[in-house]
């Protein structure tokens, strides 16, 4: 009986979750990375019930700081495809499964 609790009890899988930001996918220049990544982690932490919230809070901080036409999408199993201008697209995740897209098209 032993044996068969030390099976069982190793091949527990644990789920990992990030307590930092997990960038999928940049071409963003160094400083609106990192304005971005900030940005999102104050908003899902802000609004961690509200997604709508917390993407018009990103999307208006980059609007005023970066120029108008930038695009943000928060949530959970969600795919897409983009078109954006080149050096403008962030792609993260935050809390785990908390997914976060930020873009501009003009």
């Amino acid at each position: 009986m032993a044996e068969e609790g030390a099976a069982t009890g190793g091949a527990v899988a644990e789920k990992v979750v990030h307590t930092y930001p997990l960038i999928r996918h940049t071409d963003m220049s160094e400083e609106m990375r990192i304005e971005a990544v900030e940005l999102s982690v104050t908003a899902c932490e802000k609004f961690s019930q509200n997604n709508e919230m917390a993407a018009r809070m990103v999307k208006e901080s980059m609007d005023k700081k970066f120029g108008p036409a930038f695009h943000v999408v928060v949530g959970e199993s969600y795919g897409f495809e983009i078109t954006y201008e080149c050096t403008t697209i962030c792609y993260m995740y935050f809390g785990g499964n908390q997914a976060i897209c930020i873009w501009k098209c003009s």
